[in-house]
């Protein structure tokens, strides 16, 4: 992406949450210039002010910026699913990315990463997806078919945009494992349901690998999925998990008592899942660091053991 002698400016949304903070400092450590965009005012030059529920950006702050990454979105695990929360999960997607969006058209921004998910495939049972397939049904499906379309200005506008369909990221500290660890690490880690469903994971670190790479690399455009090479059932998930922290994992959570517990997010986010591999990274030439959902789980633990 960068010309020779060229220092990257690169401006992320969403610097803030696990993803962001990791990404942010891997960009300032291979020493590219990292612009912070936030809602409040901005403490310093590093900083680029909006407020995307009044469609406020400035596009000439983004002048010389050589990408922009949007990582944006109110986590889809972080409360039970009422009407209003899940307009919350819609709002805090959709309509910063067309304000994003429009913004890296209108000042010729070349490249666009915008966050997704794979819960974009809905239910795949068994079945392997990749890039190639359809959205699938359901409320998780529809949000990211339509987050994904709202970046259709910068599209039209001539960027490159990368789609980035995250799976489970697995991270040392934070994320997903900060709440389940303390049940694994007293043995109370449990199958969800029949245990059949599948879990698309990535490390932290191949996240943001994943991401520079997208960054870095022009031939890259369209649906990505950023998740492992071997995603594994509930099951499996769990079996490794208590491995990694040295705990039996005998114990299943009945499926109604996780609807109970969760309502219809545990229909969506852990009863059902995806079964998606990242063929598109593959193809151009991505390497992972951690292949199997073992040796991403021993990074993630082991660096916490050590905090």
């Amino acid at each position: 992406m960068a010309r020779a002698g060229h220092r990257a400016v690169i401006a992320i949304a969403g610097s803030s949450g696990l993803i962001g903070s990791a990404l942010t400092a891997a960009l300032r450590a291979t020493d590219h210039r990292v612009l912070r965009i936030v809602r409040r005012t901005p403490a310093n030059s590093e900083e680029l002010h909006w407020n995307p529920a009044n469609g406020e950006f400035d596009a000439e702050a983004l002048a010389g910026v050589d990408a922009v990454v949007n990582l944006c979105g109110v986590n889809v695990g972080q409360r039970r699913w009422s009407g209003a929360f899940k307009q919350s999960l819609r709002d805090s997607r959709i309509e910063p990315t067309e304000v994003l969006a429009t913004a890296v058209a209108d000042a010729g921004v070349a490249t666009l990463i915008n966050a997704s998910a794979v819960g974009y495939y809905g239910n795949t049972r068994d079945r392997v997806v990749d890039e190639n397939q359809r959205a699938g049904s359901g409320f998780l499906a529809q949000l990211c078919e339509d987050w994904e379309a709202a970046t259709l200005p910068a599209q039209y506008g001539g960027a490159r945009v990368v789609l980035a369909r995250t799976g489970l990221v697995l991270a040392p500290a934070g994320g997903a494992l900060r709440r389940m660890r303390p049940l694994f690490a007293v043995g109370l880690g449990a199958r969800l349901g029949s245990g059949r469903q599948y879990m698309s994971w990535i490390s932290l670190e191949d996240e943001v690998r994943a991401l520079l790479f997208a960054i870095s690399h022009s031939s890259l455009s369209g649906p990505v999925n950023l998740t492992g090479p071997a995603p594994v059932t509930n099951a499996e998930f769990t079996t490794a998990f208590g491995s990694a922290v040295n705990r039996p994992t005998p114990l299943m959570l009945p499926g109604f008592a996780a609807r109970t517990a969760l309502g219809e997010f545990a229909d969506e986010g852990l009863l059902t899942g995806q079964r998606a591999i990242p063929a598109a990274l593959e193809r151009a030439g991505f390497e992972f660091h951690h292949n199997t959902i073992g040796e991403a789980l021993g990074y993630a633990t082991a660096r916490r053991d050590h905090d």
